[in-house]
């Protein structure tokens, strides 16, 4: 081909399994050190977090546009701090940047015999399920929470008192992490759902957003219940907050935190055990970190504080 030639970069994901982790560090990409000029970042706060293998501290330095220091961006993927990058969830100033993280329950007697759980209670945590709860208390060790939210629906509310135990502060259990409510479907097992009720259960499965139960658009609901949850949590003391809740509501949960309709209702699944990780600035706007981490379901994985 003579002097020219093609080039190809290839990115490798450091999370085992299915999942999607930012917590852990991945091996430093092989590109050259790139220098970002200070004109291109008008920021005028950056928040940096110094690590050692003893503890990270974090530090936030109020810096004018002209003394923006020369940043590597192989290292920070390029991104200090966001502003108006998506919707605001409180429509107004928080106390201080939060991390959520959001977790889904164990796996229980009617996930096991897939059955419709919706908003009933009487679905409690298998032996499994118990076991995938005592992972997630391990995974989550070396990080302080000052406050745990939880749906009180039992196979949630049993998730949350395992991974709590041992620390002092008090659950917070809140009706607005309960599951979405399925009416006369919940109990049946999907195939005899799909059996009885064809067309409910096919406009469920493939059209969430327009699906109609007793004169009720359950899913579109679940957004409206979910925006109201993300601010009560949000504008709620503390800047670090684990969340135990159930499938429908975490999605919900995930995709009005990143602008999304119920249109996209399915467009995101959580596992038995999956850690979902958001950071939120000062505004209430979020950033994805962490998206069904699964890697503490099948190691003795650790998360770092």
């Amino acid at each position: 081909m003579g002097a020219s030639g093609i080039i190809f970069l290839t990115t490798h994901l450091c999370s085992p399994s299915n999942s999607i982790s930012f917590l852990s560090p991945c091996p430093r990409p092989l590109l050259p050190q790139l220098r970002t000029s200070s004109r291109a970042l008008p920021l005028t706060r950056i928040r940096s977090s110094v690590s050692s293998s003893s503890a990270t501290t974090t530090t936030t330095s109020e810096l004018t546009p002209d003394k923006l220091p020369t940043i590597d961006s192989s290292v920070t993927g390029g991104a200090y701090d966001f502003e108006k990058a998506t919707t605001s969830l409180t429509n107004e100033l928080i106390s201080s940047p939060k991390k959520v993280i959001l977790l889904r329950h164990g796996l229980s007697t009617w996930n096991a015999e897939s059955r419709i759980q919706g908003s009933s209670d009487l679905s409690v945590l298998t032996e499994v399920g118990k076991e995938q709860a005592e992972r997630c208390k391990k995974a989550l060790e070396n990080i302080y929470f000052d406050q745990c939210f939880a749906s009180p629906i039992s196979r949630a509310k049993q998730t949350a008192e395992i991974v709590w135990r041992g620390r002092e502060k008090p659950l917070v259990y809140l009706d607005s992490l309960r599951e979405i409510p399925l009416y006369h479907l919940e109990g049946m097992t999907n195939v005899d759902a799909k059996r009885i009720y064809p067309k409910e259960y096919t406009i469920w499965r493939e059209d969430p957003a327009n699906f109609v139960m007793n004169g009720r658009y359950p899913a579109r609901d679940l957004w409206i219940t979910a925006r109201d949850c993300w601010k009560e949590m949000l504008l709620s003391p503390g800047e670090s907050f684990l969340v135990v809740t159930h499938k429908s509501i975490l999605r919900a949960l995930i995709c009005t935190a990143l602008g999304l309709t119920p249109e996209r209702f399915r467009s995101i699944d959580i596992n038995n055990g999956g850690l979902c990780v958001f950071n939120f600035n000062v505004r209430g706007e979020a950033m994805l970190k962490g998206l069904n981490m699964t890697a503490h379901m099948y190691s003795d994985h650790v998360y770092p504080g």
